[in-house]
């Protein structure tokens, strides 16, 4: 079923470098501000503050852009959240705290919380503020390793430097932030204001070993357990899982990261006037179907290979696509993909679904229901590979699935604790700063009562 609805016009080509949420102006933002019930008082969190999974209060941060106290409000905010200016961009907000907003009970429009989030967090950069959650303790305890500079690498750390350890960063690559700098897509975060976060971090004391890989081919695992009484693992995914399908290395075919890391170097993929299909129906799809349009591709259709109500994606996401243009063929298979040395189609057959208790339908093919689909640009957008070869180095790590398996505390083994996306198989970027906190705050326990050296 094929399914298309436009009513919005996208522009120019640079819309896809346009943020989809701009900021508030002051006026704006206290007018916004002054719509906040100030739900949950009398010792119970307000719905908006359980949604949030690193539970920033929000009442709190909101009552104080009202009353003109931005910076104040920043500092709410950083307490519980350490790249609250990157989530305020990033946060599917419409599934978390502002979908539990009291006023959308009631058949109303939810309170701004994202936008006054960046609002107050913004202005805290612009002053160069410093935090009132950037004091740490005295550190006289532990020394810490994290490997890893995404999300969840850099809540861990600072939730530990606040409480007093040393912390030392080991990230692979040149880059601080994980997929931050160069997988989210610009009309949701360009890059800003990632480095004043991280300069926040460095300011805490934070040591930072760009370029340096673990394990095999690099710092040993012995090395790293003598130098720290801990260590974290927020070492994410990697690259994107490709396709083997005849074709695949047609010109034109992208995959999904790649794509993402083009755009964001300032030199986009020339799509004007192109057909493009995004094979995937996660956010990632999402994302590079909606850029796409936003670079003048003439049609972006999303192939899936379920039915709509079985897709990842955020259902919001989903329809402001549809909204903008993006055309949707579901229970749709590709077989192969067609062209001489550059793509000009694909190959597809039906599926049909089939019940699976406890789980989404399986999708089977439907012999006979062949038929070609136009493309001469396939964006991949089918998830990423697992880090499998690095976790495997440690023998008593537990996979399943290929992700690490670990406690409610995200306690995994001997001195090793781990978060984000190793655990989830990649989820967003608040949840992997809340289960580097968890992990954080589960370190420092352990310590104290003992049971690290």
């Amino acid at each position: 079923m094929t399914m298309t609805v436009q009513q919005k016009k996208i522009e120019p080509a640079q819309d896809a470098f346009r943020e989809l949420r701009g900021p508030l102006t002051e006026d704006k933002a206290i007018v916004a501000a002054s719509r906040c019930l100030e739900c949950g008082r009398e010792g119970n969190p307000a719905p908006c503050t359980v949604a949030c999974p690193t539970h920033i209060d929000i009442p709190r941060f909101i009552r104080q852009i009202y009353r003109g106290e931005p910076l104040a409000s920043a500092d709410t905010i950083f307490t519980a959240n350490v790249l609250g200016g990157s989530c305020a961009r990033v946060c599917p907000v419409e599934e978390l705290c502002e979908g539990s907003c009291v006023l959308v009970q009631e058949g109303r429009r939810a309170v701004e919380i994202g936008r006054l989030q960046r609002y107050a967090t913004d202005a805290a950069f612009a002053l160069e503020h410093q935090s009132l959650s950037d004091r740490p303790a005295k550190r006289s305890r532990g020394h810490i390793g994290i490997i890893g500079a995404g999300p969840a690498g850099l809540a861990c750390a600072a939730e530990l430097l606040r409480v007093g350890h040393q912390v030392t960063i080991y990230e692979a690559r040149s880059q601080i932030g994980g997929l931050i700098p160069t997988a989210i897509a610009p009309y949701k975060q360009w890059t800003e204001p990632l480095p004043q976060e991280v300069a926040v971090l460095r300011r805490l004391g934070v040591q930072f070993k760009l370029g340096q890989a673990v394990g095999e081919g690099g710092l040993s695992w012995q090395q790293l357990e003598a130098r720290h009484e801990a260590i974290f693992l927020g070492v994410g995914l990697g690259a994107d899982v490709l396709v083997s399908l005849p074709g695949a290395d047609l010109k034109g075919i992208w995959p999904s990261l790649e794509f993402i890391e083009q755009l964001k170097s300032g030199n986009p993929p020339e799509l004007a006037g192109r057909w493009v299909a995004v094979i995937g129906g996660g956010n990632t799809a999402i994302d590079v179907a909606r850029e796409a349009l936003r670079l003048q591709a003439s049609q972006v259709t999303v192939l899936y290979r379920r039915d709509e109500a079985a897709m990842p994606a955020y259902a919001h996401e989903v329809r402001e696509a549809k909204e903008e243009g993006v055309r949707f063929q579901w229970q749709t298979m590709p077989l192969r993909f067609l062209g001489a040395g550059q793509v000009s189609g694909i190959e597809c057959r039906c599926t049909r679904l089939v019940p699976v208790p406890g789980d989404r339908p399986r999708p089977e093919p439907v012999e006979g229901s062949e038929f070609t689909a136009r493309a001469d640009v396939v964006i991949l957008a089918i998830g990423q590979r697992k880090r499998t070869e690095l976790l495997e180095q440690l023998p008593d790590l537990h996979l399943k699935r290929g992700l690490l398996q670990t406690d409610e505390r995200g306690y995994a083994s001997g001195k090793y604790y781990a978060g984000g996306d190793c655990l989830t198989g990649g989820a967003t970027v608040v949840e992997a700063v809340a289960q580097g906190k968890r992990a954080a705050q589960a370190i420092h326990q352990d310590i104290e009562r003992g049971l690290l050296s």
